[in-house]
């Protein structure tokens, strides 16, 4: 797939849309898991249409170096990045409600909403750590260069956001 991809994105360089929506079409559900997990289902579908614009209007520094889905996550993770200031001040909000409602209400949620909570307690350098490496199965070096990080510091992130996960849910 990496020389389909690669042949896609050259012929996206030269304004093909065919090219550009099947690039779009194999990774899009990646791209989308992968900031819904970062960045929450309601800004995803938001970062990952950036995404795919910076796709279509930098497909020109594509250096080759890695395959073109890292490309993308990294672009992923760098829009991501740029929202941080706005999706933090929505969770303070967000957080004040949560608080603001019934304790029953809280643990009655099913492990989705557990794991999503557990989630969003890791910075936001270790939920994109751990979700490269864990629930995408990119190694440390890969998600090292699609966070733009050095390689310790994204195993530093996968091993604390790994405890910490294990801490909040236990073993479930």
């Amino acid at each position: 797939m990496d020389a389909e991809d690669a042949a896609l994105l050259a012929a996206v360089r030269d304004g093909s849309q065919q090219a550009f929506n099947l690039l779009v079409d194999r990774h899009q559900q990646a791209v989308r898991v992968f900031l819904r997990r970062l960045v929450g289902a309601n800004d995803a579908d938001d970062v990952a249409q950036e995404t795919f614009l910076a796709l279509w209007t930098q497909a020109r520094m594509f250096r080759g170096g890695s395959p073109v889905r890292t490309w993308l996550l990294g672009i992923a993770w760098r829009k991501a990045k740029d929202t941080q200031r706005s999706w933090f001040r929505r969770r303070r909000r967000d957080q004040a409600w949560h608080e603001s409602r019934d304790d029953h209400e809280e643990f009655s949620a099913d492990m989705q909403r557990a794991m999503e909570q557990a989630m969003a307690s890791l910075s936001l350098d270790q939920r994109a750590a751990v979700t490269l490496c864990l629930a995408f199965g990119l190694s440390h070096v890969e998600a090292s260069a699609t966070m733009n990080l050095p390689l310790g510091t994204v195993k530093s992130h996968v091993a604390r956001g790994r405890e910490k996960l294990h801490a909040l849910l236990g073993d479930e």
